[in-house]
């Protein structure tokens, strides 16, 4: 068994690189890169929440308006949320670099064929192929 670490220290990938069908399959160039793209995608949520978290310690004064108190609230509601699904999607961020050190990153969970790099790209926390998803939420639209 490949030791993962020692292979992403090996794999040094050029800053204009981008996957490509031509090459084989998530090889270590191409897992490199993804593992970037979530590690800097998760840098950049992480320093948004971080920012979130200080403008709240810092609203804190009460507005005498109750207009403003109200649109405060449903700001500081709205931004909550935000941060919420940010929170899931760092979970799955996780998950998605835990799958590159697996080896089992950019296949389907159904099906356990490559997931395409186009959608690897739009989406790199993909658990499924586009033909999976769709067939998914055809079966969710048919149950509700």
């Amino acid at each position: 068994m490949i030791n993962h670490r020692i292979l992403k220290i090996m794999t040094k990938i050029n800053k204009n690189y981008k996957p490509t069908q031509k090459e084989k399959f998530m090889n270590s160039k191409m897992k490199e890169y993804f593992r970037q793209k979530l590690i800097n995608w998760k840098k950049e949520l992480l320093k948004e929440s971080s920012q979130t978290l200080n403008n709240l310690q810092n609203e804190n004064e009460a507005k005498p308006d109750i207009t403003d108190r109200a649109s405060e609230e449903i700001d500081r509601s709205f931004e909550l949320r935000t941060r919420d699904r940010e929170r899931k999607l760092i979970n799955k961020i996780d998950a998605a670099l835990q799958r590159i050190e697996d080896g089992s990153y950019g296949y389907c969970d159904e099906t356990g064929d490559p997931i395409s790099l186009k959608r690897l790209e739009a989406r790199p926390v993909a658990t499924l192929s586009l033909e999976a998803q769709e067939m998914h939420e055809k079966a969710e639209k048919r149950i509700s």
